[in-house]
């Protein structure tokens, strides 16, 4: 990595723990809402909502849903599912909700700021985003994560996607970079690893679950690694 002089980031599952910070969410909401009088538990209401919500968002990066589809239609189906009372009205009152809470919180993986501290001293650092924009500003603010980046890139304001290649030349235009100096880590193979790939960035791949790699490239299982692999 010795030419490397700016780092991208993805957000959601990379720095900012979305699966921690969603339960939470969501368990607050179960109760505040009275889902609780209608299903049995919530760890069955929380299983079938992820398994919903990741359908939704394959679907948002392949441009076949849209962005108001994915806020509404994940907790449609699963209230759905459930055949909860009211269900039109219950499940526009807790996307709303959730919409509002849920960035609020501050659930980070381990070592973020400590690595972010060390790594802005010797490089420029950057977020590239799918999620929306409105509320990866309320993530980055309320965490604390703002102060460590020059430029944030949410893609929707691209017109396109990530792996799509113009959302990371994008980026690589704002920051003022070329892809030989750049590199990207994110937890999505295929929206950071193979988007970054394709324009010519360098990419870490992310994964704490240790899952397997569909092809060889760097990767880490937890972000304090990156203190071995760049200048800290």
């Amino acid at each position: 990595m010795d030419k490397i002089e700016h780092i991208f980031f993805d957000l959601d599952h990379t720095l900012w723990d979305f699966d921690k910070n969603s339960q939470e969410t969501l368990s607050e909401l179960f109760v505040d809402l009275k889902l609780n009088n209608q299903i049995e538990s919530f760890d069955r209401f929380l299983k079938k909502y992820r398994e919903i919500n990741k359908r939704y968002w394959n679907l948002y990066r392949q441009n076949k849903v849209t962005k108001i589809e994915v806020r509404d239609g994940r907790f449609k189906d699963t209230l759905a599912f459930f055949k909860i009372d009211n269900l039109s009205k219950k499940a526009t009152e807790l996307s709303h909700q959730y919409v509002t809470l849920s960035p609020t919180k501050t659930n980070l993986f381990p070592h973020t700021h400590d690595v972010l501290s060390k790594l802005s001293q010797n490089y420029k650092l950057h977020i590239i985003t799918n999620g929306f924009s409105e509320v990866q500003d309320v993530k980055l603010t309320k965490s604390n994560l703002k102060q460590y980046f020059n430029i944030i890139v949410c893609s929707e304001e691209t017109g396109f996607k990530k792996p799509h290649k113009s959302v990371f030349n994008t980026a690589l235009n704002q920051a003022k970079t070329t892809n030989q100096q750049s590199v990207m880590i994110g937890d999505s193979f295929e929206a950071d690893i193979i988007g970054a790939l394709k324009v010519g960035m360098k990419a870490i791949w992310f994964n704490p679950n240790h899952e397997v790699a569909k092809k060889s490239v760097e990767q880490i299982n937890c972000l304090s690694q990156l203190s071995t692999i760049f200048r800290v």
